[in-house]
């Protein structure tokens, strides 16, 4: 007959993964990843907890006549700099949140 788990270790397993996330998602917040869309007439810098913390134009592209274009770099900048810091979430708490459920504990539901 298998033993029961032991529902002690498994919360102190728990906690312990619960902290080091904690700690991951506090050092992404330092983190910070850079695109740039339109040859680089327009970039973007976001942190890794995905705030966008500055969006430069090129004044070569703020042409009247270039506005919808401008808007489309934009939009781009932006959006590759929110896929870059998922990335860099990704990458680095990959190996905490990617184990599936609980940790890999068996923890249905968690």
């Amino acid at each position: 007959m298998p033993q029961p788990p032991n529902m002690q270790q498994m919360m102190k397993q728990v906690q312990q993964m619960q902290a080091e996330m904690a700690e991951a998602q506090e050092k992404l917040k330092d983190e910070v990843v850079t695109s740039s869309a339109g040859g680089g007439m327009v970039k973007a810098k976001m942190s890794g907890d995905l705030r966008l913390l500055e969006l430069t134009i090129d004044p070569e592209a703020a042409g009247p006549e270039d506005v919808e274009i401008l808007q489309d770099m934009v939009t781009a900048a932006v959006n590759e700099a929110i896929r870059s810091a998922q990335e860099l979430a990704t990458s680095k708490l990959g190996g905490i949140a990617g184990m599936g459920g609980a940790g890999g504990l068996g923890l249905p539901g968690m």
